[in-house]
């Protein structure tokens, strides 16, 4: 497993604030935000968050301040420069990915193409 400092995948204050709510509320110290991109959506590409106990070989971890990100190695080219973001709205609340490899998004934000 790669372990990142220098985060070529930043996390947000907004992101690293809910991570940790969130993993407060689980009690599980094991636990990580993993992100991944799967095939679909209306542009191509969509991504996709869970908690995560368990870290294959090839993911890369993210560590800020004690929040954990992981990364598996096929969606980490397509996250590379991107800024996850946290934001509360009248669309609800959502993780979100800030991507400058992306040539254009759905209207969600949850798509995109590359």
């Amino acid at each position: 497993m790669t372990v990142l400092n220098a985060e070529p995948i930043e996390l947000s204050s907004n992101a690293e604030a809910k991570v940790r709510e969130l993993l407060l509320e689980e009690a599980d110290d094991e636990l990580c935000l993993r992100v991944f991109v799967t095939g679909g959506g209306c542009s191509g590409f969509q991504y996709g968050f869970t908690f995560d106990d368990e870290r294959a070989e090839d993911d890369s971890l993210i560590s800020r301040d004690g929040v954990r990100v992981l990364v598996d190695s096929l969606s980490y080219s397509y996250l590379v420069g991107s800024v996850i973001d946290y934001q509360e709205g009248l669309e609800g609340s959502r993780f979100l990915v800030h991507n400058p490899s992306a040539t254009s998004t759905c209207g969600c934000g949850s798509s995109f193409s590359v």
